[in-house]
């Protein structure tokens, strides 16, 4: 009754926009002029998203384009309805242009024509895809969106920490999405020495910077950005970083960067590595004692690849990261990402994984690469940074990762008292919308195996694998587990869970050579291009950095 209610509703709404719209038009006709003429020509498309078990309507994100390449914005009959622009010339092959809807019926008015429409909702809908054709008369269209997978029915609970969306819309947005979690960035620095600027209103957020959009939606705001590109005037990159879930705004400048950390861990904070190849990254790990380090960063987009030749010339050609003849591919950029990040576990900086999008300054939807914590008593912004600090998470741009490591979580520290085998059974599924291409067990930041997926249909569209593997080694080590999409156009879509660590008394991970030498080359560069530069304070820090990572070559094998 309520299903069927809610429809009613909503068509008795068409029928009043159509009536306010006609009322528009007959002014418009009556002014003259070749825009009425024009207007009075096109016609209305309406449509309603539904879920299509339920019959429900839900939110969702719309992109609508004409056979010319032109974008189109939907609108909200009764709701709300955000529109995001970024098609820059800059990046032509990247447009991220789209409307985030409430759930309520939209409309558009548009010339005759055909158009595709694409409708989507999150990590955990099947996409719907069509060509429309609007001709002689105005069109209805009913989506219904299939769920393939309901992660938090399985205690599942997803974030993006890297937001740059006003506050305002943010409920719109996240709901379209379906992410539980956002930390939009409030306060943002981009000079050195100079202080957090506060970028959105938080007049209207309880004294902890916390909104509640529903039960299991939250915004919290208290988030600061330092992303120096400026020093003494002049363009010089240091790099970013976030201070996540502060309790008060930071009045402090960095370089140095140590006392901004102290303040950060007596307000409970996380900091957030952001990208791994800024200049200042392997300093302020060390320095800093970072926390989170985003395995899919503000680069890994659902539009093309945007970046193929940034920080191309700190990369090591012992990586053997796939290039084109643009540069760095998309698999190129992630994988050294993903590199980087096993180098610096080897040497005992347990970061916990996490994702950002920087959606608000990047072609890329909220939450399109997002970080999934794992609350199986149920969900409280508390208790969601609480997981994420204890890498109870996967990270995912398409595939979905329910793990067991000996029956704990991801993020779990094994402690072996007794010198002897260790090992780990890892059981669980690997599930996606689309097959998955593999499936890969890392160990120590090596691919110890290879599961061949077996992608069994399930009864809502999508498809599963069974995993059941053990690790055994006869010393201490560290595993995760990753998979890939089967994409039809060859575009990157992984899951990655946080590392569990086996240590095993009597030994502990040793970093390879290799990776300690690329390490402290990097440094001693930054080093020589900041002698005179930043102040004696500051680069104290990278020396301090770079006798740490000297001190871990010791141990190096």
């Amino acid at each position: 009754m309520k299903k069927n209610f809610r429809i009613l509703v909503c068509l008795l709404a068409f029928a009043s926009v159509a009536g306010v719209q006609a009322s528009v038009d007959a002014e418009e006709s009556s002014a003259g002029g070749d825009d009425a003429s024009e207007r009075s020509s096109h016609l209305r498309l309406s449509g309603l998203v539904v879920d299509a078990e339920t019959g429900q309507p839900i939110e969702s994100r719309v992109h609508l384009r004409d056979h010319f390449g032109q974008w189109h914005f939907v609108e909200s009959v009764g709701g709300t309805a955000v529109h995001y622009d970024r098609d820059l010339p800059h990046l032509p092959d990247s447009p991220e242009v789209h409307t985030t809807l409430s759930n309520d019926p939209f409309v558009a008015t548009l010339p005759p024509g055909q158009y595709t429409l694409r409708v989507e909702r999150g990590k955990e809908y099947i996409p719907f895809v069509g060509q429309i054709v609007i001709d002689e008369q105005s069109l209805f269209q009913e989506i219904r969106l299939r769920r393939w997978v309901d992660m938090s029915a399985r205690g599942w609970y997803s974030g993006d920490t890297h937001v740059h969306r006003c506050i305002e819309e943010l409920p719109n947005i996240m709901l379209a999405e379906d992410l539980n979690v956002a930390l939009p960035i409030s306060y943002w620095v981009r000079k050195s020495g100079a202080s957090p600027t506060l970028l959105d209103d938080l007049s209207d957020l309880g004294i902890e910077g916390l909104t509640q959009v529903d039960p299991s939606h939250v915004i919290y705001a208290r988030n600061t950005e330092y992303e120096i590109m400026e020093i003494d005037g002049k363009n010089r990159t240091l790099g970013a970083v976030f201070v996540l879930n502060h309790e008060s705004a930071l009045d402090l400048p960095v370089p140095p960067v140590a006392p901004v950390a102290r303040q950060a861990r007596r307000e409970g904070a996380l900091l957030d590595l952001d990208k791994h190849s800024w200049p200042w990254s392997l300093m302020i790990i060390p320095l800093m004692d970072v926390d989170l380090f985003e395995l899919s960063n503000n680069h890994v987009w659902q539009t093309g690849f945007g970046f193929p030749q940034w920080t191309i010339d700190t990369i090591s050609s012992e990586m053997q990261l796939q290039q084109d003849d643009h540069g760095l591919t998309e698999w190129g950029w992630i994988d050294y990402g993903f590199q980087t990040y096993y180098a610096l576990v080897n040497c005992g900086f347990r970061l916990r994984v996490t994702a950002g999008t920087a959606s608000g300054v990047h072609p890329v939807p909220l939450g399109f690469g997002r970080v999934y914590v794992r609350l199986p008593d149920g969900f409280s912004y508390g208790g969601w940074i609480e997981g994420l600090n204890a890498g109870q998470s996967f990270v995912s741009t398409g595939p979905m990762l329910d793990l067991r490591f000996n029956g704990q979580d991801a993020g779990h520290h094994f402690p072996i008292a007794e010198a002897r085998e260790a090992l780990v059974r890892i059981t669980g599924t690997a599930e996606s919308r689309r097959p998955l291409r593999q499936i890969e067990i890392v160990v120590n930041g090596e691919i110890a195996e290879t599961i061949t997926a077996t992608n069994e249909p399930t009864k809502n569209g999508g498809f599963t694998t069974e995993i059941d593997v053990t690790v055994k080694r006869q010393a201490s080590f560290w595993t995760a587990v990753r998979c890939f999409e089967a994409h039809p156009e060859n575009r990157v879509r992984f899951a990655h869970t946080n590392p569990v660590y086996i240590d095993l008394a009597g030994s502990h991970v040793r970093p390879r050579r290799r990776e300690l030498e690329y390490f402290i080359s990097r440094l001693e560069e930054e080093i020589s291009r900041l002698r005179g530069v930043v102040t004696g304070d500051a680069l104290a820090e990278y020396e301090e950095a770079l006798q740490i990572y000297r001190e871990i070559g010791e141990q190096a094998k």
